[in-house]
């Protein structure tokens, strides 16, 4: 049964890194493009492109209807995504590509909030981790700070990612600096631009240009994994990816009234006999996302 159970999740996890953005989120990402530009700018004065006009925004627009914010520019545009490579260096998963990164510090901003949910797990893996850099926090004078805490979004939370005609889960792992000249956005870890633009696009110092990438945060608790909604300790990226991808389809129900489109979230148990309630010894006895709660499979 094992093995078994570990197609089954090796299953999910590929339907995880790779799918078919739903209508529901396609509509919202056309429409946000149409619009040209964001009308209730949370925070604005941000660049996706060192040089550029300066002209993106936090966007607030859907807080009331959809309770989602995310980034946008004008005439159309959305963000770039650059490559970051924060958190733990020369993890198993690392492939070299982070080697030409100029850039790259060894935490990210909540690494104290990844090692106490005590998973062995220490911070943040950059080739491992789906995270997406939100939100600027500096020092200088006249630097645009923005933090989405002020508008309930969460460490860690998981978020969405519209890239290269498909849909991505992540989670908000980081912040962006003031290291630069300007206050930068559109950031996220080499795993999850690998996943949206392929592992020859992207590396540690290249990353992708065009300014048409969404990024959508969820204000609230319910869309933080927490301890054990996620498989913080994964050995890949789509290992931890399937952990979230239960989230990540609930969460995104919240836009344009609902309807996931061509993707309904996964089935809530594909281990006949392991489901909630059936007897475990640990987690490996419980089915998907379930977690072995007082000799019982519970959700997290």
């Amino acid at each position: 049964m094992a093995s078994l159970r570990s197609t089954l999740l090796l299953s999910l996890a590929a339907v995880a890194t790779a799918r078919d953005i739903p209508t529901n989120v396609r509509d919202f990402y056309n429409s946000v493009r149409g619009q040209g530009q964001c009308s209730n700018k949370l925070k604005s004065g941000f660049h996706s492109i060192e040089g550029d006009d300066g002209s993106f925004s936090y966007c607030g627009d859907h807080m009331n209807d959809y309770r989602v914010l995310y980034l946008q520019g004008k005439g159309g545009n959305l963000v770039n995504m650059d490559i970051d490579c924060d958190g733990i260096q020369h993890g198993p998963a690392d492939d070299g590509r982070c080697g030409s990164s100029g850039d790259t510090q060894s935490i990210t901003s909540f690494q104290g909030t990844v090692a106490s949910y005590g998973t062995g797990q220490r911070d943040l893996d950059a080739f491992i981790h789906p995270y997406v850099v939100f939100g600027n926090e500096g020092t200088r004078s006249g630097y645009p700070n923005f933090n989405p805490q002020d508008y309930g979004v969460e460490p860690l939370s998981v978020m969405a990612v519209v890239c290269n005609n498909k849909l991505i889960y992540g989670i908000w792992g980081d912040t962006n600096g003031d290291d630069g000249p300007q206050a930068m956005v559109g950031e996220a870890s080499i795993s999850l631009a690998t996943a949206c633009f392929g592992k020859s696009a992207v590396n540690g110092n290249s990353g992708h240009d065009d300014n048409d990438v969404l990024f959508i945060a969820f204000p609230g608790h319910d869309a933080v994994p927490g301890k054990s909604g996620a498989k913080w300790h994964a050995g890949s990226y789509d290992e931890f990816a399937g952990s979230i991808a239960g989230l990540g389809d609930k969460l995104i129900q919240r836009i344009g009234g609902g309807g996931g489109g061509t993707n309904p979230p996964p089935p809530s148990c594909s281990w006949e006999g392991h489901c909630e309630g059936a007897s475990c010894k640990d987690e490996n006895d419980c089915s998907d996302d379930l977690v072995c709660q007082s000799g019982k499979c519970a959700r997290a």
